[in-house]
């Protein structure tokens, strides 16, 4: 078997590589001779080397200039020179600087030309510098097509032309040829021609050896044997014959599959198919995979963008992955798993009265598992996905406004998925109905009373994935309407004081109830029935709110620094608010029956018949609440180095809010909260709250109406609290802290300078309107130096910080007592650019109770000019992988890459 492989290996080896070596080989014989189809255009390739044309005796220039003596051009000439123009005796006319002649369509530009007038020849060529540079290439135009050279001969009478050293631009790449001729339907033939996306043209990092080829400009080319050659290194990747194909308009195309392996699938073929270029808004890939051992994928793309009005991308997946042996049953597996991605953008200036934005994101529950694209990526290991599609439509002139939505929460776990189909709502905004249109005096106070309306309309279902289709829209579908109207106005007393009452109705429609019974044997309260009809509940609820503002002004005694003054802004809010008890039999909200328990005591029970809809039914009890709410914050005024005050926050906001129940028989007072909000710096607030019970609790975990401080337990006994901080710094960030001023310097730089903000990424300006820069002349750094020649490097570096921790009591039955859960969540992420050409970025979270690194990711870069590498990693975890890609640049050659993934996962195999 390895003789054979061997043999196998060895036969591809020559069969593959008899190009290169048959391209060398002409290239050494191509060397020593002429090229024999260029001797019926123009002089040969020792002949244009001089500075006049001498045509040889067997030269078809020759031939043609004879005739061109008795027939005269079809148009006149035109040219030009800067310098001088000097005419000989023998008929022949030499421009000098800048020179240029025209004919017809063509146009040649270059420092020297040199014209023949009984040949209709000419011949352009650059010139030298007092230091040898060499400058004023020619460049020859000639039906919109634009090509640069060392020197060429030109027929105005045949449309032929020689040329040496030209480059031309072909879509993304450029094309150089030592030696071409130029035929008259602006075709070329050359030799040692190099095709590459590498816009450094003298030493290109990489290109396709071109032994012989035919250029179609703008259209094509047709090369026979060609192979690679990387740093002026010849590889042995050779190719018999090629085609180039470019195109400036949107075409369609094949697209190549990648190769690939994995352990439970086999050998495969992904991501191939076919790209339709539908039209100027729309395309559509269709691609598919392939596996030996019998899996298979299609998957369709499409995105689409119309301008000024809409955008968005449509993405399907289907894939059916089999994994195993039918004979070994416990090894045998197979799963038909599909996705489906919709996002959609409207334009703002589309329609200001209509809105449709989505953002679908299904999956089936195993799909992150079997699609080889997210198995192993941060998104693979999500769990919940959400869906949403809104509609929303205003009316102008009117305060009404209707919206249609549709969302979906998946859990990939456990394959649930909770469906809203549809969620309709109709919205008044606030008016004021007895407001005069032509209002005459002072408005009055029925004038500020206000009115607005909001009706919603739910139908819902939790379910599994496969059991989503088979369920009944009357039985297994939750749906009900609701309305909320409500009434304000707001009035002001003694200038300081805002008295706001207010008055709300809502109405909830249903469709079904329920009805609940006593079961001895569970010793609970259980589902009796369920009734299909229209069901109607309803409550309403008054509120009055009193609200002032309060300020005051601190000015240190002493001076303290810079401190000018402290201000002190104090916002106290009381609001009295209640509503009557609705589980009165006359609002028909609530039932009740009579049982025997266990004890075989007579109890009494009070449910709601529409406990389990999806609008909150009616609250028990009566309602007499005074609500608290303090705020505060405060500010401090600083003076500055340039004479003028900046404002600094103290504290931002910190308030405490509690209520107080008035009709209640026990427990009237509610658990107190606080919260506190910092302002550190720009990037960097703080934001902290907390919960406070003020009661004391029994052993068994019953609140009793006692406060806890009567108890010597203290004011109230801290419920859960938490805080959240997400700083964030940079290299600016980080000047400013070490009094280097940030990124002044730069910026005082790009004031003094009005053409700083006009430079591009290589920092260069750019050249619209101004003179042509030659396709000879060496790339620039584009770096910045100091005074002492050495380059400038700015290292650029962010970092970012999210931090959440959460405190929560819950009572321990065991202990007889509270005890505290505390639950962190860290994750951080950033990125640096130690060069212009280096960065690096990672992401991790960080698993604080189990003290490690729960994911992290990592990704490297590197510009090589006109190549790319790039290293992905995920150092730790379950799914530590690494992928390493080094490609092109050029969106034409995607296809020249080399990759290298890790062995760890069953996609790369570890062979052991």
């Amino acid at each position: 078997m390895k003789k054979t492989h061997y043999c196998i290996y060895t036969f591809l080896f020559v069969l593959f590589s008899s190009p290169f070596w048959g391209a060398q080989l002409h290239q050494q014989m191509g060397s020593n001779s002429n090229i024999s189809f260029l001797q019926d255009s123009v002089t040969s390739g020792r002949a244009i080397t001089t500075d006049t044309l001498h045509p040889q005796s067997n030269d078809t220039i020759a031939q043609d200039t004879a005739q061109s003596k008795k027939a005269s051009l079809d148009a006149p000439v035109d040219y030009a020179a800067n310098d001088s123009i000097v005419f000989t005796s023998d008929n022949r006319g030499y421009l000098y600087g800048d020179s240029k002649v025209d004919y017809q369509t063509m146009s040649i530009k270059a420092e020297n030309i040199t014209m023949s007038m009984d040949s209709s020849i000419v011949h352009a060529s650059y010139g030298l510098d007092s230091i040898g540079e060499e400058f004023g290439f020619p460049v020859f135009k000639d039906n919109g097509g634009e090509y640069e050279m060392k020197t060429v001969s030109y027929n105005f009478k045949t449309k032929k032309g020689y040329i040496r050293n030209v480059i031309t631009q072909q879509g993304e790449g450029y094309i150089v040829a030592d030696r071409a001729k130029k035929n008259a339907d602006d075709t070329f033939f050359m030799c040692d021609g190099k095709y590459t996306t590498c816009d450094d043209h003298e030493h290109p990092h990489f290109y396709m050896m071109l032994t012989k080829a035919k250029v179609r400009p703008k259209k094509n080319v047709v090369t026979g044997p060609a192979y690679l050659v990387i740093e002026d290194l010849p590889l042995p990747l050779a190719i018999p014959f090629g085609f180039f194909p470019f195109s400036e308009k949107y075409s369609s195309g094949i697209i190549m599959p990648s190769y690939g392996d994995d352990m439970d699938r086999g050998f495969n073929l992904r991501n191939g198919g076919y790209y339709f270029a539908i039209n100027d808004n729309i395309d559509l890939a269709l691609t598919g995979e392939i596996y030996t051992k019998g899996s298979w994928g299609l998957a369709a793309r499409s995105s689409y963008k119309k301008r000024y009005r809409y955008s968005g991308s449509f993405d399907i997946n289907y894939i059916y992955t089999k994994r195993g042996d039918r004979d070994i049953p416990d090894t045998f597996s197979e799963s038909r798993d599909m996705s489906i991605s919709w996002q959609h953008s409207q334009d703002p200036k589309a329609n200001m009265y209509r809105t449709l934005s989505a953002s679908v994101n299904y999956r089936t529950s195993s799909y992150n598992t079997n699609n080889l694209d997210v198995a192993f990526t941060r998104s693979g290991t999500d769990n919940t996905r959400s869906s949403s599609i809104n509609l929303t439509q205003r009316f102008p002139n009117s305060p009404f406004t209707l919206s249609a939505n549709v969302n979906a929460n998946q859990v990939m776990s456990d394959s649930t998925i909770a469906l809203t189909l549809p969620n309709l709502t109709a919205t008044m905004s606030r008016i004021f109905p007895f407001k005069r249109k032509d209002a005459i005096g002072p408005e009055k106070w029925y004038e500020k009373v206000s009115l607005n309306y909001t009706g919603e309309l739910k139908n819902s279902i939790t379910t599994k994935n496969n059991m989503l289709f088979k369920s009944n829209l009357v039985k297994d579908w939750r749906n009900a309407v609701q309305h909320r109207v409500q009434t304000a106005a707001t009035f002001s007393a003694l200038n300081y004081l805002n008295i706001t009452p207010t008055f709300s109705y809502n109405e909830r429609w249903y469709s079904r109830s329920i009805t609940q019974k006593w079961d001895p044997a569970q010793n609970k309260h259980v589902l009796a029935d369920t009734t299909y009809s229209f069901n109607r509940s309803y409550d309403f609820n008054y509120n009055v709110s009193f609200q002032t503002r309060l300020y005051g002004f601190y000015e240190p005694i002493f001076k303290i620094g810079k401190i000018q003054k402290i201000r002190h802004v104090f916002t106290p809010a009381i609001s009295f608010g209640g509503n009557p008890d609705f589980t009165d039999p006359r609002f028909g909200s609530y039932k009740k029956y009579s049982y025997y328990d266990a004890n075989g005591e007579l109890q009494t029970h009070l449910y709601s018949p529409f406990a389990n809809e999806i609008f909150t039914p009616s609250s028990a009890g009566r309602q007499g609440n005074i609500n608290f709410s303090f705020e505060n914050n405060i500010e401090m005024k600083v003076g500055t180095a340039n004479d003028s005050t900046k404002i600094i926050s103290l504290i931002d906001n910190l308030g405490i809010n509690f209520s107080y129940n008035m009709m209640a028989d026990s427990l009237k007072l509610s658990d107190i909260g606080t919260n506190m909000r910092l302002k550190l710096s720009k990037n960097l607030t703080v934001n902290l709250n907390a919960v406070w019970d003020p009661y004391v609790y029994n052993e068994k975990g019953i609140k009793q109406n006692e406060f806890l401080i009567r108890n010597g337990g203290g004011l109230a006994r801290l419920v859960s609290t938490g805080y959240t901080i997400s700083p964030s710094i940079n290299q600016d960030t980080f000047k400013k802290w070490f009094g280097k001023g940030g990124d002044s310097t730069s910026n005082d730089k790009k004031k003094d300078d009005p053409e700083a903000d006009l430079s591009d990424a290589d920092g260069d300006i750019p050249e619209e309107g101004g003179p042509r820069q030659s396709l000879f002349n060496k790339k620039q750094d584009g770096g910045t130096y100091d005074e002492d020649g050495f380059l400038k490097n700015e290292i650029k570096w962010n970092l970012s910080i999210n931090y959440n921790m959460s405190y929560v009591s819950q009572f321990d039955q065991k202990r007889e007592g509270f005890k505290g859960v505390i639950t962190h969540n860290l994750s951080f992420n950033g990125s640096i650019q130690p060069t212009k050409n280096w960065n690096f970025s990672f992401n991790a979270s960080y698993d604080v109770p189990n003290n490690r690194i729960s994911f992290m990711t990592c990704n490297l870069s590197r510009n090589l000019h006109c190549w790319n590498i790039t290293a992905s990693f995920n150092p730790i975890g379950p799914y530590a992988t690494y992928y390493v890609s080094l490609r092109v640049n050029s969106s034409m050659l995607q296809d020249l890459k080399y990759e290298q993934r890790s062995r760890l996962s069953s996609y790369d195999p570890a062979w052991n």
